[in-house]
């Protein structure tokens, strides 16, 4: 590659051949004739009728000629020609070599022609590079248009990052601004995305002052109510704020909007009546008639509440639109009886759910074995069980959750054991199967059998153990008098912060006053080797530390993606590997079903030098002794949390950091036999072990890796989310990024 020396000699010689760029906006230089126009802002994003509320920003028009320097111009002239034909890092340096003579007018000038000319990524590096310089002067007008033109692109997160600048000025973003941010985060697929979109729209609203139009209005509540009711549920306070302001400001409220509020109602935990009467009555006064969607969500909150005569009413407008209401009804209308009582109308309506749709989906099947186990009618249950089997549907796992349960209820252990083993046969096992086992077989004494059982969860990191498994297992040995195997198990329920169930603890706190002058408390927390290199393992992948003002404590936030096969299993496994380290607030409760794709660290000072290491000063750095702690443990986590495997085998290994840190990995793999590429896009690194390289690294961390066969069989989708990932990665290329 041509040195910048070289660039700019060859160029700067054929410069006065070129024609010179043309007028554009360009903000009061000192020196320059000046030409005052006003440009709205959000006319880009605005229909044509729609007119810009936010306010007008001033610019300069410039013509280049008039820079009274000809060397001047014949710099800044050859710089917009150059400048985007350069990735980051070249770049960089060919505007460092030109620190002693540029001025901010003239690194202005550079950046809107970037702008004009569509090269919008140059511009952001150029005004990144402008930030750095001790002559830098904040312009709104120029940071505005940049931010625009980056979230038209949906740049998101280079668009946030000059809105943030605006914000730490001091200044109000225009309403553009706003707009095309939210706009920008509601494109993305990427998980969180969806939250800051309603940040950024609650701040131009509270902060701005500013009035969205309708169609933001519309695009974001649609993007609150287009994920499952389970997810989306906990929406319902940003979607209301919406209603409100389309209400308060004299908007039109769309059907949908009614329609989402009660759908989004309908899915809380503790169901709102009045709430959802009074949307029905505001969408009947707007004109709007009750559809479908409307009437399932209503049977959905009967349903919870058991409101027996409104399902019914329901039911009846519901067969006024189809004749063959959706199998989800038949199931709401099942829940409802169940509610009150009486699981025989609900099994009358699921055979009559049979006989009119023709067909039995998993959500009736799971529901009517719920409703018959809860009942304790073992022979329904288990005909209705085998028929679900047999269809072949699936997850059948809930279902033999209640039947499990059933048989533990009524002593029925022989035939438990019988529906453990085959559903380990049929479908993927979890920890609330295994614990139910487990308490049935420290019931009928069999506390042999019972130890492997809790070993094997214990080993399992699909699997994994918690509290209830503890203290059935911990009850067992307490009751056959196996002190010495009830002490570990109490060392290890201490370690880990696990609660003790009082009865347990009053037999323990005798049998170690026996042997011990002071009875043990909670364990003071300290790392061990394993959770130290899973840590580091993690960090590399991209996990987040985030340190107080003193740096003296610090907390780890651990983030899985819900779409990843492989993060499914490594987040049960984390989390119970950091479950004695975890904040209170992320302990949902022994069902391990229930862990959040999100949980966090209590503050602690035993990972300041994980703070140190790999985030100083707040963002992502890479040790300089990195390469000492490449071990196989530390390499398969990485790839777990941060890593992807194409369909060729290759493997591909995501990091943030500096080159240097990079070229340190890089050679510390080359000392381990294994040759790698390397690839930059934007702020990450990818790392590529390719053909016979990867088996190798394969053959190293495969003892570490939590996989679950089950998932990895039936999860080709998130294969290829993570193929779309990196396709666009090419390591044959010469290019940088």
């Amino acid at each position: 590659m041509r040195s910048t020396f070289t660039l700019f000699r060859s160029l700067a010689l054929s410069l006065p051949h070129l024609p010179w760029p043309r007028p554009f906006l360009f903000p009061r230089p000192r020196q320059f004739p000046r030409l005052a126009v006003t440009a709205p802002e959000s006319e880009v994003l605005r229909s044509a009728e729609a007119e810009a509320r936010g306010p007008e920003v001033e610019m300069e028009v410039l013509e280049l000629s008039a820079v009274p320097e000809e060397w001047r111009r014949a710099r800044v002239a050859w710089l917009c020609k150059e400048l985007p034909a350069h990735k980051a890092g070249t770049l960089v340096r060919i505007l460092n070599a030109q620190k002693k003579w540029m001025r901010q007018e003239d690194a202005t000038y550079v950046l809107v022609h970037c702008l004009r000319v569509r090269e919008n990524e140059t511009a952001f590096k150029v005004y990144k590079w402008m930030m750095q310089r001790n002559w830098y002067r904040f312009d709104f007008a120029l940071a505005t248009k940049l931010a625009d033109y980056m979230g038209k692109e949906r740049k998101f997160s280079k668009c946030r990052e000059v809105f943030d600048d605006i914000i730490n000025q001091g200044r109000v973003p225009s309403e553009s601004t706003f707009h095309i941010l939210v706009v920008a985060y509601l494109s993305a697929p990427v998980q969180g995305c969806l939250d800051e979109a309603c940040s950024i729209y609650n701040r131009m609203i509270q902060l701005g002052g500013y009035q969205p139009r309708l169609s933001l209005h519309s695009s974001l509540f649609k993007a609150l109510v287009s994920n499952p009711g389970i997810l989306s549920k906990n929406y319902l306070k940003q979607a209301e704020f919406i209603y409100h302001h389309l209400v308060t400001t004299g908007l039109d409220v769309h059907k949908e909007i009614y329609g989402g509020l009660i759908w989004l109602h309908s899915y809380q935990d503790s169901i709102d009546k009045e709430r959802i009467a009074e949307l029905r009555e505001a969408m009947l006064r707007a004109g709007f008639e009750e559809d479908r969607e409307v009437l399932l969500s209503i049977l959905r909150a009967c349903a919870r509440e058991g409101e027996v005569d409104e399902a019914e009413k329901t039911w009846v407008k519901l067969l006024k639109f189809e004749s063959e209401p959706p199998a989800l009804a038949f199931v709401y209308k099942m829940e409802v009886y169940s509610k009150v009582g009486m699981p025989m109308k609900s099994l009358d309506i699921f055979r009559e759910m049979q006989s009119k749709l023709g067909r039995t989906d998993v959500a009736a099947y799971n529901q009517i074995i719920e409703i018959l186990c809860k009942a304790q009618e073992s022979e329904l249950a288990e005909s209705i069980m085998e028929d679900f089997v047999r269809s072949g549907l699936k997850p059948v796992t809930p279902s033999y959750v209640y039947l499990l349960s059933m048989y533990f209820t009524l002593e029925l252990h022989d035939k438990l054991e019988e529906a453990f083993y085959q559903c380990l046969e049929k479908c993927r096992p979890n920890c609330t199967l295994y614990s139910i086992y487990l308490n049935s077989l420290v019931k009928i004494g069999n506390i042999d059998k019972a130890e492997d059982i809790f070993n094997q969860m214990n080993r399992d990191a699909t699997i994994g153990v918690n509290a209830r498994s503890c203290n059935i297992i911990l009850s067992g040995y307490l009751s056959s008098g196996n002190h010495l195997k009830a002490e570990k198990v109490y060392d290890f329920m201490c370690l880990k912060k696990y609660e003790i169930k009082s009865p347990l603890m009053e037999k323990l706190d005798y049998i170690l006053s026996l042997k011990r002058k002071v009875v043990k408390r909670p364990i003071s927390l300290k790392l061990s080797k394993e959770q130290r290199e899973i840590l580091i393992g993690l960090l590399l992948g991209g996990l987040q530390i985030d340190s107080d003002d003193q740096r003296r404590n610090h907390i780890i936030r651990f983030d899985f993606d819900r779409n990843s096969g492989s993060h499914y299993v490594l987040k049960s496994h984390i989390y119970h590997q950091f479950y004695e380290w975890l904040h209170p607030t992320c302990k949902p409760g022994d069902n391990s079903e229930n862990i959040p794709d999100k949980f966090c660290t209590i503050a602690s000072s035993h990972f300041g030098f994980y703070a140190d290491q790999f985030w100083s000063k707040g963002e992502p750095t890479i040790p300089k002794l990195v390469h000492r702690w490449l071990s196989p443990c530390v390499l398969a986590y990485w790839y777990m949390y941060g890593g992807h495997r194409n369909s060729s085998g290759d493997i591909l290994l995501k990091i943030k950091g500096s080159r240097e840190g990079v070229e340190n990995i890089v050679r510390k793999f080359k000392a381990m036999s294994m040759d790698c590429k390397v690839k930059r896009k934007g702020r990450v690194f990818w790392i590529g072990i390719l053909g016979s390289n990867s088996t190798w690294f394969w053959k190293l961390v495969e003892p570490y890796i939590k996989e679950d066969e089950e998932f990895s069989e039936a999860g080709d989708e998130t294969k290829e989310q993570d193929t779309e990932k990196t396709e666009d990665i090419n390591f044959n290329s010469d290019s940088d990024e």
